[in-house]
């Protein structure tokens, strides 16, 4: 097993070049919004592998990170074969929550896509939230404190709603055993598809932001209902005034509450 290192380059961020591939594009020809979020899970990995926290040091003290909020702004089109440079870096630590910050870039340098994610320390045995180790905060550069965890509030489904039932498909989990973040964009999206032109626009127009905030985690093969429903849009970074506005709701078979996001586009 390694030993973290401290190289401060390093501690302060990483960014590693993506090429966006054919099987990560839509029929719209550019990357999907789950295949971001997949490549900014990768990047984590690889900076936090780069200081020493690899998966064995995790599963040796019985930690790992979970997500719990992500707000991820596409500016522009990503399109197939597009290299985008991504970079990332922890900008806060709090009791059990860590944030993130990830940027890309296309070829020119011009900011394409950002996003956070907020994570929690969960005790793996246990299965509760554990204290963030206390080499983290010097390890990578970042003071304890400096931002509060995204919520995403929204109200009672409304009746005419477009729901959509689906299922947790083997493909969905990944090597920790959870339906992965990324999965739940794709749910999200289907919803979208589902309820229309106007609601299927959203899922690629430029720019868009999405926020989602997981709640319960799905269970392999679980039966899932998804509640999607049109709403006044709010204003981002990138996109100051969207023109469309989108809100999900995710449950199970016995109606909890699993996820809930919204997505705002449009300029």
């Amino acid at each position: 097993m390694t030993n973290p290192v401290r190289d401060e380059a390093t501690a302060r961020g990483v960014t590693v070049a993506y090429r966006a591939r054919f099987d990560e594009c839509g029929p719209d020809g550019n990357v999907r919004t789950s295949a971001l979020l997949r490549y900014a899970q990768d990047l984590a990995w690889i900076h936090s592998e780069r200081l020493g926290f690899g998966r064995d040091w995790y599963a040796s003290r019985n930690l790992a990170w979970v997500v719990r909020a992500m707000e991820l702004a596409i500016l522009a089109p990503i399109p197939l074969g597009t290299t985008i440079a991504l970079s990332t870096a922890v900008t806060g630590f709090r009791k059990v929550w860590a944030r993130r910050r990830t940027e890309g870039r296309d070829e020119s340098g011009r900011l394409v896509a950002w996003g956070h994610t907020d994570w929690v320390m969960t005790d793996t045995v246990r299965g509760l939230p554990g204290r963030v180790p206390a080499e983290f905060p010097a390890a990578f550069h970042v003071p304890p404190g400096g931002f509060e965890p995204a919520r995403v509030p929204l109200a009672q489904t409304p009746d005419d709603a477009i729901r959509l039932a689906s299922r947790v498909r083997p493909q969905d989990i990944d090597p920790m055993g959870h339906v992965n973040n990324a999965a739940y964009v794709d749910y999200l999206e289907e919803a979208l598809l589902a309820s229309g032109p106007e609601g299927g626009s959203v899922t690629t127009t430029t720019p868009r932001r999405i926020r989602l905030e997981y709640l319960v985690a799905a269970a392999s093969g679980a039966e899932l209902a998804g509640e999607a429903w049109a709403t006044p849009p709010e204003p981002f970074e990138g996109g100051e005034a969207p023109t469309h506005g989108w809100a999900w709701r995710l449950r199970d078979a016995e109606g909890r509450e699993l996820s809930r996001a919204r997505v705002d586009a449009g300029a």
